[in-house]
């Protein structure tokens, strides 16, 4: 059965406009080979609201996806050892 998820993940904005389209393009392959993508929302570079890893900007990133719910644990590891992420959120929304 599959649930509805939703993940916003925010890349480092030093880390260029090519890498960061790779960086997209890499995530939108992996849910699309795992899952059924509903949005993709590229929202751009933007402020934070707080300092991470002593950066002010980040390039967001939101996808509504529907998948079996061991996806979201594979989703999660990639992110963590992904460079040039600096902060992930995976949300069921079921």
């Amino acid at each position: 059965m599959l649930k509805k998820y939703e993940t916003i993940f925010i890349i480092n904005p030093e880390v260029g406009e090519e890498n960061t389209k790779a960086l997209v393009e890499k995530f939108k392959a992996l849910i699309e080979a795992s899952a059924q993508i509903e949005s993709i929302d590229e929202w751009g570079k933007r402020k934070l609201a707080y300092e991470i890893k002593d950066k002010n900007e980040g390039y967001y990133v939101l996808v509504n996806f529907s998948s079996s719910p061991e996806f979201p644990a594979e989703l999660e590891r990639v992110y963590k050892i992904t460079e040039g992420i600096l902060k992930y959120i995976i949300i069921n929304k079921d």
